[in-house]
């Protein structure tokens, strides 16, 4: 029988969180989510410089360890987290969603897609490339948000990275995600809102979309 949440917790951690340390508790919510002990979790926040390595990280991708590394579960390569950059961990039950993965990457990304064009960024999917993407004023596509997930026991883990005002140098020191030959940017490089509770506040406004597209796959 699918194990229906009665609520989903949204919450919004200030400040700097390490990144290890958040993982450990992402996951042992995830645990008591499955074992039907605890609720679902939306879970917002922002951690100090670090990169992190996806479950196809290439060591040559990593060019520059200027900042702690640290392997993760996530799918995914190398990636950046640090300040200025919204950090968005989903511990949803897919259990009681569909046993979909490709649905739910694909339906998050929509709600991020949709989240930034409420701050007056159009965003899109590109074929053939994971992530978030953007143009930039000379056309150029630009990538703006990161996607990582783990699904264990159709409970998921990880989720989103948005880029709003984040020091877009530290990205020089990986290949973002295995992909050289596209430029990273941010909300602030674009000249757009860049504050975290204004990206919040889009990303609460759109969440019941996400949430009605998720649910319609059970």
């Amino acid at each position: 029988m699918p194990r229906v949440s009665e609520t989903i917790e949204w919450r919004v951690t200030p400040g700097l969180t390490d990144y290890e340390s958040a993982i450990a508790e992402m996951e042992a919510r995830a645990a008591a989510v499955t074992a039907g002990d605890a609720g679902e979790l939306v879970w917002l926040l922002e951690h100090p410089p670090v990169y992190t390595g996806g479950t196809s990280a290439d060591p040559a991708e990593l060019l520059d360890p200027r900042f702690p590394v640290v392997k993760t579960g996530r799918g995914g390569r190398f990636t950046y987290h640090g300040p200025g950059q919204r950090i968005g961990y989903l511990v949803l039950d897919l259990d009681a969603r569909g046993h979909d993965i490709r649905h739910f990457i694909c339906s998050l990304e929509g709600w991020l897609i949709a989240a930034l064009g409420e701050i007056g960024i159009a965003a899109f999917r590109a074929p053939g490339r994971v992530g978030i993407w953007t143009r930039l004023a000379d056309g150029q596509e630009a990538k703006i948000g990161a996607i990582g997930v783990r699904v264990r026991r159709w409970v998921t883990m990880h989720g989103f990275a948005i880029n709003l005002s984040p020091d877009l140098a530290h990205f020089g020191g990986i290949v973002p995600c295995g992909l050289p030959d596209f430029a990273v940017t941010s909300a602030a490089a674009l000249g757009k809102p860049s504050e975290f509770a204004t990206f919040d506040a889009a990303l609460s406004a759109t969440f019941p979309a996400f949430l009605e597209r998720l649910t319609a796959a059970a």
